[in-house]
């Protein structure tokens, strides 16, 4: 079974990419992985890891 987790990220306007990569790298340790990701109005990624790990 897995469970889903989303998250919707505040980057500002500096360094976008390297806070993106610390906040992935913090849930992989976590044994998140990202679903899916989708920017319209908002930035949204969707992470799943199974639940009974």
């Amino acid at each position: 079974m897995k469970e889903y987790k989303v998250i919707m990220p505040s980057l500002g306007f500096r360094k976008r990419a390297q806070k993106l990569e610390d906040i992935l790298n913090n849930h992989a340790r976590e044994g998140w992985r990202v679903a899916t990701s989708n920017y319209s109005e908002v930035f949204t990624i969707i992470l799943e890891r199974d639940k009974n790990r």
